[in-house]
C-alpha cells in the first residue's frame, strides 16, 4: 500500500521552515509599525514573544538548510 502523504524531503522541510521564518518577520514588522510611542508593559511582553517566536523560526530554518546540505562557512571573524 502506497502512503497517501509521503514523507517531505529535505528541501520541502527547508522551504517550510523557510515561510515560516518569513510569517515571524512579517508579523514583528507589523507589530512594529503598529507600537505606540510609549510602549506599554503589555507591548514589551509582545515584543519579546514575537522577537522569541523569530529568533526560533529563524533557527529551525537554519537547522533545516544544514540537513537539506546548505551549510555555509562560519561567517565570523577569526
Amino acid at each position: 500500500m502506497t502512503d497517501l502523504y509521503p514523507a517531505a524531503d529535505e528541501r520541502e522541510l527547508l522551504r517550510q521552515a523557510a515561510a515560516a521564518h518569513t510569517a515571524a518577520s512579517a508579523d514583528l514588522e507589523a507589530f512594529l509599525r503598529r507600537l505606540p510611542e510609549v510602549p506599554e508593559p503589555a507591548d514589551i511582553t509582545e515584543f519579546a514573544n514575537l522577537l522569541s517566536r523569530e529568533e526560533r523560526a529563524r533557527g529551525e530554518r537554519q537547522d533545516a538548510a544544514d540537513a537539506a546540505g546548505l551549510m555555509l562557512p562560519s561567517m565570523e571573524s577569526e
